[in-house]
């Protein structure tokens, strides 16, 4: 029996470090443009994020809040998918309204993308039932306390839950980068299954593998300030890296056949 037509995975391009930079800047313009957009959806963001500390807390479960808080990120890409249109829209000089991006939105939502999501979303639950049982593990089911820092940083157990829980956040953290990149604006974009996207994504980590080191190390630092500011900061990151993605994608990715002509050189224009 005769075998199928091969697989053809779009095409990746190499990314240099000017790359970035212009790409940073074209998401600080895009929001610059259209900045209650940005706003609007970061601030849901931040307000769910209150909400699972304040949840979390209530319910007595304190020791998760860390990695709950930077395992949030993880599933950050889903929400650019609203900064992804507004960049869409700016990008072909077309209008925006609040019911063009919500429609776009929507119109997204109807392909892969939600599949996308379901996976950033085990990922963050996995993380989390990582890190609940490295605490048990070692630091016990009495480890909240007046002590618990010196438990944490002055004892064995402590130290060690630090090491593992870290290297495993980061393990999870660098994996799920590579596979979500660019696949979210490429399911935006374009009528695809979500594995196309995260095997693209995938190829273009392996391509550009010091660029997107950098480019995740961005992201990383911008999430732990973010972080520390008790999420005030995302209302500024998460749009800028979020259009920021868009134009890494359309940087990065080379056009369907059936696509539009290519305009990601205005990105480095």
């Amino acid at each position: 029996m005769a075998n199928g037509p091969k697989q053809q995975w779009p095409e990746v391009r190499e990314i240099s470090a000017n790359d970035l930079v212009d790409i940073v800047g074209a998401g600080l313009n895009d929001f610059r443009l259209a900045p209650k957009y940005g706003l609007f959806f970061a601030s849901l963001y931040v307000a769910a994020g209150w909400l699972l500390m304040i949840l979390l807390f209530y319910f007595g479960l304190p020791y998760l809040a860390y990695p709950l808080a930077m395992g949030f990120a993880l599933i950050a890409p889903f929400a650019g998918v609203a900064f992804y249109s507004v960049s869409d829209k700016l990008e072909k000089g077309e209008p925006l309204s609040w019911g063009i991006v919500f429609n776009s939105i929507k119109e997204c939502l109807k392909r892969d993308v939600r599949w996308m999501a379901l996976v950033t979303g085990f990922a963050l639950v996995i993380w989390m039932d990582i890190a609940a049982f490295l605490f048990f593990g070692f630091m016990g089911f009495n480890g909240i306390g007046p002590d618990f820092f010196e438990k944490l940083f002055m004892t064995p157990s402590g130290l060690m839950f630090v090491l593992l829980g870290n290297t495993a956040g980061a393990v999870i953290a660098l994996t799920l980068f590579s596979i979500s990149v660019v696949s979210f604006p490429m399911l935006y974009d374009r009528d695809v299954d979500f594995v196309t996207a995260m095997v693209t994504s995938v190829r273009l980590v392996i391509k550009n593998p010091f660029s997107m080191i950098a480019w995740c190390a961005f992201i990383g630092i911008l999430t732990v300030l973010s972080l520390l500011s008790a999420f005030i900061g995302f209302l500024v990151v998460l749009p800028v890296i979020g259009h920021a993605s868009w134009h890494l994608y359309r940087k990065a990715v080379e056009p369907s056949a059936t696509a539009e002509p290519d305009t990601a050189s205005a990105v480095s224009a």
